[in-house]
C-alpha cells in the first residue's frame, strides 16, 4: 500500500498549480485559531504550506511539519522565515507544551494512527491552545455529487475518512475539548482546487492538472472509471442533465467541516 509520503512525493511535483491557499478558508482558519502575535503555531501536513505562509502573513510565527520531502521542498521556496521540518502528527518531535496552536488541514485522514496523533498533538500543545481541524466527514462525502461519475473513487476515498465521531473519540480521549464546529459549503469562487472544488462548476474536473493535484484522482482513481466518468459528464453537462443531478445531491450537511478542539 502506498504511503502518504509516497503519495505526496509523488504529486508534489506540480501540487501548486492548483492547490493555492483559498482567501475565506485561511481567514476562517486564522479565526477558529483565535491566536497572539507572541505565539508559536504549527500547520502539521502542511504539504507545500499554501495555508503556513498564508497564515504566517497574518503576523504569526509557524512550523509547518509534513512527512514527504517534496512537499517540504516546495515549501521553503515559498517562505524561508517559517520553520519547516520532517515529520508526522504522531511523532513531530517538538517539545512538549512548546505550540500555541494547531491548524490541520485537510490531513487527518492520512494519519495512519488518529489517536495518536491526536494524543502527540495534545503533548505538544500549550494549555489553553487550540487544535483546528478542517477535513470532511463520510456523511457529507455521501453527498457529493462526484459519486454519480466516479462511485469507486468516492467509495474508496469515503473509506479512508475518519468518521466525525471517530475524531471526537480521538480528541477526546487525548484530553482535548471539542469547542465548536462550523459547516462549509464549497463557494463558486474557491482557490484552492481539492476535491469537491467543482461542485459548483463541473468542468474544473477536465483539468489535467487538477485532478493530479486531488490525490483521490491521482492515488485511488482507476483510469478507466475515471475516462467513463468525465465522457459521462461532458455528455450530462452538454444535454443539460448535469443540473438536475447536482440538485437531487443537494443538501444541508456542508461539503466539509470546522472541528475546533481545546486543551484545557
Amino acid at each position: 500500500m502506498e504511503s502518504t509520503k509516497e503519495k505526496y512525493d509523488t504529486i508534489g511535483h506540480n501540487y501548486d498549480r492548483t492547490r493555492k491557499a483559498d482567501t475565506y478558508l485561511a481567514e476562517r482558519l486564522h479565526h477558529h485559531l483565535n491566536p497572539n502575535t507572541n505565539g508559536i503555531y504549527l500547520d502539521i501536513g502542511c504539504g507545500t504550506g499554501n495555508y503556513t505562509d498564508a497564515l504566517q502573513k497574518k503576523g504569526l510565527s509557524f512550523i509547518g511539519i509534513d512527512p514527504s520531502e517534496t512537499m517540504l521542498e516546495k515549501a521553503k521556496s515559498r517562505n524561508q522565515e517559517i520553520y519547516w521540518r520532517m515529520g508526522t502528527a504522531e511523532c513531530t518531535g517538538l517539545e512538549t507544551a512548546s505550540i500555541d496552536g494547531i491548524i490541520a488541514s485537510l490531513t487527518i485522514h492520512h494519519w495512519p494512527d488518529l489517536k495518536k496523533g491526536a494524543a502527540e498533538l495534545f503533548r505538544i500543545l500549550k494549555d489553553e491552545g487550540r487544535i483546528v481541524i478542517f477535513t470532511s466527514t463520510p456523511e457529507q462525502m455521501e453527498g457529493y455529487w462526484l459519486n454519480r461519475y466516479f462511485p469507486k473513487m468516492l467509495s474508496d476515498s469515503i473509506a479512508q475518512m475518519p468518521s466525525y465521531t471517530q475524531v471526537e473519540e480521538a480528541m477526546i480521549s487525548s484530553g482535548f475539548e471539542l469547542h465548536k464546529t462550523e459547516k462549509y459549503f464549497v463557494r463558486p469562487d474557491l482557490q484552492d482546487k481539492f476535491l469537491y472544488c467543482g461542485k459548483q462548476n463541473a468542468e474544473i474536473y477536465f483539468d489535467d492538472n487538477v485532478r493530479h493535484g486531488i490525490s483521490s484522482f491521482s492515488s485511488l482513481a482507476h483510469r478507466v472509471e475515471v475516462e467513463k466518468g468525465l465522457a459521462d459528464l461532458r455528455k450530462d453537462l452538454d444535454t443539460g442533465k448535469h443540473a438536475q443531478i447536482r440538485k437531487s445531491y443537494e443538501n444541508d450537511l456542508g461539503d466539509y467541516l470546522y472541528i475546533i478542539g481545546k486543551k484545557p
